[in-house]
């Protein structure tokens, strides 16, 4: 398998750590950087990891920062790339098996150690998508008219049809009863 890396200066050693793995694995891949523990910024290498596994060239994509969280969401805004941000073996098994993810972001080896991220690779790396509902769902999720709504943005900043009549129904009801809120 081709595999795409990626970190920052905090995610550095646990690369090398997992260069070290997928050698031992058999598994080809491509370091996008960063190359050293000088101080550095996560989007560069998370990007240009993700836009190698988005083309093709790359069947999958790990990417590690100090918390995992920077680089993930830096890899997700590539159109195509599902990153899951995993804490254990079991999330990377299942991001795979229900979400067919297409890359792995970890966090500094600090946080989880070496034993364990290896784990997690590896679980990672074996895991092959389930399909069936699953792919239903993940189909739903790179369907580009798919927006979710962001605070105060609900049905395109309007209250649904109706609401509006809900609302003042409601202020009526309310008035009748001699309902104040200032009491």
């Amino acid at each position: 398998m081709k595999i795409a890396l990626g970190s920052d200066h905090g995610g550095y050693a646990l690369k090398c750590d997992i260069i070290q793995l997928l050698e031992k694995l058999g598994h080809e891949y491509k370091d996008f950087g960063c190359y050293s523990t000088d101080s550095c910024d996560y989007p560069d290498f998370g990007e240009a990891a993700a836009r190698a596994v988005a083309s093709g060239q790359y069947e999958r994509g790990i990417v590690i920062c100090t918390t995992g969280i920077g680089i993930s969401i830096t890899a997700n805004k590539v159109k195509g790339i599902r990153c899951a941000h995993c804490a254990d073996s079991l999330e990377a098994e299942m991001t795979r098996r229900h979400n067919d993810a297409s890359q792995y972001a970890g966090h500094w080896r600090g946080f989880t150690g070496k034993n364990l991220a290896e784990r997690m690779v590896e679980v990672f790396l074996s895991t092959d998508f389930e399909g069936g509902r699953h792919e239903r769902r993940v189909n739903k999720l790179s369907h580009p008219a798919l927006t979710i709504p962001g605070k105060g943005e609900r049905h395109g900043g309007k209250l649904p049809q109706g609401s509006a009549l809900a609302v003042l129904l409601v202020l009526i009801i309310l008035a009748a009863v001699g309902f104040s809120p200032r009491r």
